[in-house]
């Protein structure tokens, strides 16, 4: 009988945001569409009303609940299953890492997806060691990921 591992976690960071980013996110939006409007660039125009109003959309979402499951096939995340197969390399990061640092501990996956094909999950810190395991049982490479640097530009800027 494989081991079965199943956790859950927001789906991402919920941020606290005050009225005031709201508005520069609106000031510069319409800034921006102005001035595309002046140069007869209407479709941009458009284009930047639509993503600022949609950033600002999901800037007041909630995060769902997601479910993961490491099981004999592979990672499920949602109803989604990457096979053992398909994932070239993991990496679990624990709490406090090498250069002491308090980070929370995740999940990262290098899959064989065009786009994104590195991910984090956010894990909970008692399912390191076991996930840690079941990944090398099942021959998956480790290999040292960290998270990408435009990750944590868009979490200075407050998304």
């Amino acid at each position: 009988m494989e081991e079965k591992i199943t956790w859950s976690a927001l789906e991402y960071e919920e941020k606290e945001r005050h009225p005031d980013w709201f508005w520069a996110l609106g000031v510069v939006v319409l800034a921006s569409a102005l001035t595309a409007f002046i140069f007869a660039n209407y479709f941009f125009a458009l284009f930047l009303i639509i993503g600022g109003a949609l950033l600002g959309f999901f800037a007041i979402k909630k995060p769902d609940m997601v479910f993961y499951e490491l099981n004999e096939k592979g990672l499920k995340i949602r109803s989604h299953i990457y096979p053992y197969e398909n994932i070239r390399a993991f990496w679990v990061q624990k709490a406090l890492s090498d250069d002491g640092k308090i980070m929370p501990p995740a999940l990262f996956i290098k899959s064989q997806r065009l786009l994104v094909p590195i991910f984090s999950v956010p894990i909970e810190e008692d399912s390191v060691v076991k996930i840690h395991n079941l990944m090398l049982s099942h021959d998956v490479p480790e290999e040292e990921m960290r998270e990408h640097p435009s990750e944590k530009i868009m979490e200075a800027l407050g998304f």
